[in-house]
């Protein structure tokens, strides 16, 4: 069977785990046939998402991993999953961001990709904990300079977490002293029962502050994230505004969802 080219290995990587994620389990005679590629090149792309610790390879194929709610992967591990979800979804952020605002972004790879889409817009002033989202404006300003309407970034001081956020009682005293408009918002896991949770305590009060200062609240997940429990809730479903996922989240869970959400946004589809 020929190989298929248009399938970047991430991209594939992240299809094989949303079907063992959804299903329970698949063999690899299955994704072979699914994506269109080589029984060889499945079994690499089984061993890097072994390695990344995202699923467990068993005889004939993988299965879920099931994670502890005080497991947290790294920022890297993290980043290479979802990415299409994640980058339909930044885009869709980015479309709520006024000119002139001042917005926050908590840590985590979809805060990160929403970053980018944010440079341009002008006169932003930007709260962050998040080291990676620093960096994104920071490296803007150091390839065009400080070009008029550039966004003038607040990084929180504090702990460093797995996920390159800055979380802890520095972190916490910055952003109580602060007010902004829009905040948008990363989750490990987000449930009707547990609302929004992480399984780092530290990052729970963080994320608690951020949503204290915030006059609105977008979170920003991808459909992964729905039903996946972390050890610490820091936020209830009734006290976010705006939820912005992707398409792969299944109708059930949207129905569920705006029962308690003020609003829903899809990335990709036309809202009703």
């Amino acid at each position: 069977m020929s190989e298929n080219q248009n399938l970047l290995a991430e991209q594939r990587r992240a299809l094989i785990l949303d079907e063992v994620r959804r299903r329970g389990g698949v063999r690899v005679n299955e994704l072979t046939r699914k994506l269109g590629v080589s029984d060889m090149t499945v079994r690499r792309d089984l061993d890097a998402l072994a390695r990344q610790g995202v699923l467990e390879k068993v005889h004939g194929g993988a299965v879920p991993v099931v994670e502890a709610s005080t497991h947290e992967p790294g920022f890297e591990a993290k980043s290479g999953l979802e990415l299409t979800a994640k980058e339909d979804i930044a885009r869709a952020a980015a479309e709520l961001v006024v000119p002139g605002t001042a917005i926050a972004l908590s840590g985590g790879t979809t805060t990160y990709a929403l970053a980018h889409h944010l440079l341009e817009v002008p006169d932003l002033t930007v709260v962050t904990n998040s080291v990676r989202v620093a960096d994104v404006f920071h490296a803007a300003q150091r390839v065009s300079g400080q070009r008029q309407g550039a966004a003038t970034v607040v990084l929180t001081g504090g702990v460093r977490t797995p996920s390159d956020s800055l979380v802890g009682p520095v972190a916490d005293q910055a952003i109580a002293a602060l007010h902004f408009d829009l905040l948008f918002l990363g989750v490990h896991g987000i449930s009707v029962e547990a609302g929004l949770s992480t399984p780092n305590l530290a990052e729970a009060e963080t994320n608690r502050r951020l949503v204290q200062s915030a006059r609105r609240v977008v979170v920003v997940a991808d459909h992964t994230k729905w039903g996946t429990v972390g050890l610490s809730s820091f936020a209830k479903l009734e006290q976010v505004d705006t939820l912005v996922t992707d398409a792969g989240l299944p109708s059930a869970a949207r129905a569920e969802i705006s029962e308690h959400l003020r609003r829903l946004v899809v990335a990709g589809e036309t809202e009703t």
